[in-house]
């Protein structure tokens, strides 16, 4: 079987732009681990490509990405020859929707979430609104003309269609309602910053792990610096939470990450990512097993399977 493994930006995405260090060294780690994880499962065997002025990756077969060259094109022909296609791209911009709809031509087995979700998971006003009228507790997020009377002191602002901790600020009231239009308002809530890793597709949502999120304030930003994959068992509360996203969010296909606030209430969801995220390069290592040797009928024919119990995990720490 044939993998095709699509990283955004350390497969090409921004050959024709500045590359970030930290945003090559992260899509590195995350291309890296899932190359090796499916290498390691008999019968697999993955191709990729690579930024030319990156190194390729240890392991699989990289095709080179030069100046003038268009990564989406490069993955759409090497997709025709492919059992299955792996994307993982933001979702800012639309480009991991552009990404994964252009390779749909091209392949019967894409492993992302559908069209219409990763439209809404790039907005997180959108999400926040979708998640809340499903009875998810979500963090409130306005436009900035819509920030109640009542609240005061310190807000956040981020951009609406941002991935991760991008352009994250706080600030008085004041500042926030005269914030662009292209950004959201939200109170600033107390709690530990944790997330979940999931494997969903098909109406079943089973939770791989429990992470604690390494997010810094500096200078009136946030910032996020890693995380610590595994902090604790999956509990009755996370799956609970993760199969009431998947039923809001029935599209979700793959593995996909949850940011939420561990509140004494309960968990308050920050966001969606539909698609692989820094977390997952510290699973394995995390529960002691190749996870996606438990996934082989994902990978064939879109079936989540019934996986067996996960071992304790033990936490281990990966930082950006």
């Amino acid at each position: 079987m044939q993998v095709l493994v699509c990283e955004f930006v350390t497969g090409g995405g921004l050959r024709g732009e500045a590359l970030s260090p930290s945003l090559a060294a992260e899509g590195a780690l995350m291309r890296d681990t899932l190359v090796g994880d499916l290498e390691d499962l008999p019968g697999i065997r993955v191709i990729t490509t690579h930024d030319d002025r990156l190194p390729p990756p240890p392991r699989g077969n990289s095709r080179p990405l030069a100046a003038g060259d268009d990564a989406v094109a490069v993955w759409a022909e090497l997709a025709v020859g492919a059992d299955l296609v792996w994307p993982i791209a933001p979702e800012t911009g639309g480009v991991m929707e552009a990404v994964a709809a252009r390779l749909r031509r091209h392949s019967r087995r894409v492993l992302a979430p559908d069209t219409e979700t990763l439209r809404l998971c790039a907005g997180k006003y959108a999400t926040a609104a979708h998640l809340a009228a499903a009875g998810i507790a979500v963090v409130p997020s306005w436009r900035p003309a819509e920030v109640p009377p009542e609240a005061a002191g310190v807000l956040v602002v981020k951009p609406d269609d941002g991935a991760g901790s991008l352009d994250i600020r706080l600030c008085p009231r004041e500042e926030a309602v005269a914030a662009g239009a292209d950004v959201v308002v939200q109170p600033y809530v107390a709690g530990a910053a944790e997330s979940l890793t999931l494997l969903c597709q098909s109406g079943r949502a089973q939770v791989l792990s429990v992470n604690r999120q390494h997010v810094e304030c500096a200078g009136g930003r946030l910032g996020f610096h890693g995380v610590t994959v595994g902090i604790r068992p999956p509990g009755v509360v996370e799956a609970g939470l993760a199969q009431a996203i998947l039923d809001a969010l029935p599209g979700l296909h793959g593995l996909v990450g949850v940011d939420y606030l561990a509140t004494p209430a309960g968990p308050v969801v920050v966001e969606v990512n539909p698609r692989l995220t820094t977390s997952y390069a510290g699973l394995r290592r995390a529960l002691g097993v190749n996870v996606l040797a438990f996934v082989a009928d994902l990978m064939r024919d879109g079936a989540v399977p019934a996986l067996p119990r996960l071992p304790p995990p033990v936490p281990v720490e990966v930082l950006v």
